[in-house]
């Protein structure tokens, strides 16, 4: 089984490989649930890491209904990827109506490859999860992250179960969303899912000796627990045997 971290920052990204992390979701932008990353911080984590990495193309929060220009940027970050030779993308669009945009995911797709891809949560926004599903696997993603349509994977648990007996390993189903290792044995015990995607998140404490008191802020940063990666890792172990 296969557990995938998200990296909001270079920290995160060692943290997780160091904690046994099979694959980072390199993202920017915790707060709108992950926004594309910057050039330099692609490059470093692709120098800095042996484990996947798979890059979010997405240019910025809420929707997933994007403009022209929202598109070529996207266009434009996915070449990136390639040229930093990164794994993979994470993306996805859909229509005004609920459904998988086909004509312009599939350009994602093949100017991606030989890249793999998966698709997002935008999967969990969808008005028909069932066809939705059938058009990724003809589009080509490679899995779906999903919470089964609910706000945590937890959930989702029914809904997870039946994606994943719909896909019958034609794609792969990774529940996200609140994974955890108080959670994740539940989820895939119920979901029979073989990988995970987790933030294993934790707030590191700002090192700065002065801060503006006036301001009324916390400085401290969103990053990895190494050590619940590592329970998370240890726990599917066991569970597979």
């Amino acid at each position: 089984m296969k557990l995938e971290v998200i990296g909001f920052n270079i920290e995160s990204c060692i943290a997780a490989q160091e904690g046994g992390a099979h694959r980072i979701e390199l993202c920017s932008g915790p707060g709108e649930g992950g926004t594309t990353p910057s050039y330099g911080f692609i490059k470093a984590a692709r120098e800095k890491l042996h484990i996947d990495l798979y890059v979010m193309i997405r240019p910025r929060g809420g929707d997933f209904l994007y403009s022209d220009e929202e598109f070529e940027i996207m266009k434009n970050d996915i070449a990136v990827c390639r040229q930093l030779s990164c794994d993979g993308i994470v993306t996805g669009i859909l229509t005004t109506d609920g459904k998988v945009d086909v004509k312009r995911n599939k350009e994602l797709i093949e100017l991606a490859y030989p890249m793999q891809a998966t698709f997002h949560r935008a999967f969990d926004r969808v008005v028909n999860p069932t066809e939705a599903l059938e058009t990724l696997i003809e589009l080509g993603f490679e899995r779906i992250l999903t919470s089964g349509l609910r706000p945590r994977g937890v959930e989702g648990i029914e809904m997870l179960a039946q994606l994943v007996k719909q896909a019958n390993e034609r794609i792969i189903i990774m529940p996200g969303s609140g994974v955890n290792s108080e959670n994740i044995i539940s989820i895939a015990k119920g979901s029979g899912v073989t990988e995970l995607h987790s933030s294993a998140g934790i707030y590191a404490k700002s090192e700065m000796q002065y801060q503006n008191p006036d301001m009324n802020e916390s400085l401290d940063h969103f990053t990895v627990d190494k050590e619940e990666v590592k329970k998370m890792i240890q726990l599917l172990n066991d569970f597979q045997g």
